[in-house]
């Protein structure tokens, strides 16, 4: 199987999860976040994660890929209860984490940006959806300190370090791509028991998270 993906999008972080977790290989392809063509041709429009599964055809939508390839063999992974109580935090943050991500994402060499006219797409696109992204730069503090203050109280959340819930289930699955990709947010204030499901959620599901990028 081959997944398209974009190495910061969330979405296709966790697509990329399920084969982590289910030790399954699976060839990754990073599309130029201008590259419109590939995808379309592929799906009918521009957007990743897309699987192309062993009978070549496409599959998008991230949860879509994850019950696909969790149910694959017959053994699903995902098979934990859900906690209102997480939903209730992620949305909260998701109301504005991306002031502090999207305009990071735009300065790091992701390979989905690998070229300047890619670089210069995706800032384009974002800058017309969630503003200047130095205005939001220069917000960086506050927004630190929000986030660091909802990691604290997602610190109680938090069962097991291998499982937000205790056992696998969709929770993780919406969970690690945040915080991976809030690694790369110098600064964060990361509780013992987060940064510890952090860590080692990535060491299960073989993806890296973005310290060494940290802006």
């Amino acid at each position: 199987m081959k997944l398209y993906i974009y190495d910061h999008c969330p979405f296709c972080v966790k697509a990329r999860m399920i084969f982590g977790l289910k030790n399954i290989p699976v060839e990754l392809n990073v599309l130029l976040n201008d590259d419109e063509a590939t995808p379309t041709r592929m799906i009918g429009k521009k957007m990743a994660p897309i699987l192309q599964k062993d009978d070549s055809r496409y599959l998008p939508e991230s949860m879509d890929i994850v019950h696909y390839v969790d149910k694959l063999g017959g053994k699903p992974l995902l098979t934990g209860k859900q906690n209102p109580a997480l939903d209730a935090w992620l949305r909260k943050v998701n109301s504005y984490v991306n002031r502090l991500l999207i305009p990071r994402f735009a300065k790091s060499a992701f390979d989905e940006f690998a070229t300047p006219e890619a670089r210069a797409y995706f800032v384009a696109k974002k800058e017309a959806a969630i503003g200047d992204f130095a205005e939001h730069m220069s917000h960086s503090s506050g927004l630190i300190k929000n986030i660091s203050d909802d990691l604290r109280a997602l610190d109680k959340l938090i069962v097991q370090p291998n499982a937000v819930n205790g056992e696998l289930s969709d929770d993780d699955i919406h969970l690690f791509p945040l915080l991976r990709n809030l690694t790369i947010v110098a600064g964060i204030n990361w509780p013992t028991r987060v940064a510890d499901y952090r860590d080692n959620m990535a060491k299960q599901t073989q993806i890296n998270v973005l310290s060494s990028m940290a802006i």
